[in-house]
């Protein structure tokens, strides 16, 4: 499940599946951006866009699953998850 697939999920949906608004998802995201910008960055561009990364941590969150459980969910390894 990705954040494609997600964001046309209805709000009410949205919030019951990752425990937030989608107003709150694009502030957060807004202000990951903006920390990831003015951090240098080397070695191979991830996996997953910065919506997934942001909409995996707020499932971890909220199930509180193990990484190996989130890692085989969004197809990357459990130390990426992590």
């Amino acid at each position: 499940m990705t954040y494609e697939q997600v964001k046309s999920l209805k709000p009410e949906d949205f919030k019951r599946l990752c425990g937030v608004r989608p107003e709150t998802f694009n502030q957060m995201l807004k202000i990951v951006r903006s920390q990831k910008e003015t951090k240098q960055k080397t070695g191979r561009p991830g996996k997953l866009s910065m919506e997934d990364q942001l909409l995996m941590t707020l499932e971890y969150w909220r199930e509180y699953r193990t990484y190996f459980h989130i890692g085989q969910t969004w197809g990357v390894n459990e130390s990426t998850a992590s």
